[in-house]
């Protein structure tokens, strides 16, 4: 019996034109160890082991990844792992976060933005990123408001650099601010923190495009005895119409299997 997958399950991206798999591979442990708020220790996969979740994923379905500058080395990786399946992925990057010798920093000026965006074209060895985002370090609004790294997305967009681009923020009113003149939100929303819903409703109801971080609340949802904390967490987020796809950070080739087979198993009896 063949393992379910997401291919009949892809879903527009807003209003990008691009089409995506409702879960998405969100690529931190590719690059770094250090900072991150997972409940468990993890050893980052050598190449060989990268380079086997990368083929598992897209057997599976899934055509979505999120990777940052800020995931350590993780775009370096993906440059060379992804080498000849460019038109296999939708690639999510983000601008505005630092990661180096354990210590995140931020600039959000045009200046940094352009210079992250180029850095990452030639990390991951393409000549367009999908999707690009603003990694907020929770000053939504200031970020939005005073500094020029929205008019520098637009404009790379213009310029066929990027396809699109959004927010990854922290405030409701941040989200919803990006929203309306950028491509896609991501947000906070699980069985824990569901706060950021009016995004999510203010998505659904514009034509824009919603990712979900920490979807499972990086691991840390206990239910009672016998719920399956990811189903759970799945029928919560594909209930809402506006939820285009979830980022899930997995490098457990197991878990991964059992996240699309959850989230296939869900959709298909919506």
């Amino acid at each position: 019996m063949s393992l379910p997958t997401l291919h009949e399950l892809h879903r527009p991206l807003g209003s990008t034109g691009l089409s995506v798999s409702p879960l998405g591979l969100g690529t931190v442990k590719l690059g770094r160890d250090q900072g991150v708020k997972y409940p468990n220790g993890f050893t980052i996969p050598d190449d060989q082991q990268a380079r086997l979740l990368l083929k598992q994923a897209r057997e599976l379905g899934i055509n979505l990844i999120d990777t940052a500058p800020a995931y350590g080395r993780s775009e370096e990786r993906l440059g060379p792992l992804l080498r000849g399946q460019r038109q296999d992925w939708v690639i999510v990057s983000k601008v505005g976060e630092e990661f180096d010798n354990g210590v995140s920093s931020f600039d959000f000026s045009a200046e940094h933005t352009r210079f992250s965006v180029e850095r990452s074209l030639k990390r991951l060895e393409t000549d367009f990123i999908d999707l690009v985002l603003v990694h907020s370090d929770g000053n939504d609004l200031q970020i939005l408001d005073e500094t020029g790294v929205y008019e520098t997305l637009a404009a790379l967009k213009r310029e066929g650099k990027i396809r699109g681009f959004g927010f990854s923020g922290k405030t409701i009113e941040g989200g919803l601010k990006a929203l309306q003149t950028g491509d896609c939100a991501m947000v906070t929303y699980n069985l824990n923190e569901q706060g950021e819903r009016p995004v999510i409703d203010y998505a659904a109801a514009h034509g824009k495009a919603i990712l979900v971080k920490k979807a499972l609340a990086s691991g840390h949802v206990c239910l009672s005895p016998g719920i399956d904390p990811v189903r759970a967490s799945f029928q919560l987020l594909f209930e809402h119409p506006g939820v285009t796809s979830a980022i899930v950070g997995t490098i457990n080739p197991v878990h991964l299997a059992h996240n699309v087979a959850t989230a296939a198993a869900v959709l298909r009896n919506r």
